[in-house]
């Protein structure tokens, strides 16, 4: 059984953070790092994903964040 998880395609993320301050579990943080547009990514912290998809919905660049819910 997968646990529900976050995907961010690094390359199409814009840096807006608008689904770090979204996510209601806090799951998702600033990377810190930039993309190869100049752009600091947002990142999965790796556990405690509701797949709620909050954060898909929040996100103004069709794309760049996957939402995998629990499977069975």
């Amino acid at each position: 059984m997968k646990v529900p998880r976050v995907e961010i395609r690094i390359e199409e993320c814009k840096g807006c953070h608008l689904c770090i301050a979204a996510c209601p579990k806090k799951v998702l943080e600033s990377s810190g790092c930039l993309n190869n547009q100049g752009y600091i990514y947002a990142k999965y912290k790796g556990d405690g994903c509701i797949g709620c998809g909050i954060c898909f919905y929040s996100c103004p660049e069709p794309g760049a964040i996957k939402v995998f819910k629990k499977e069975n």
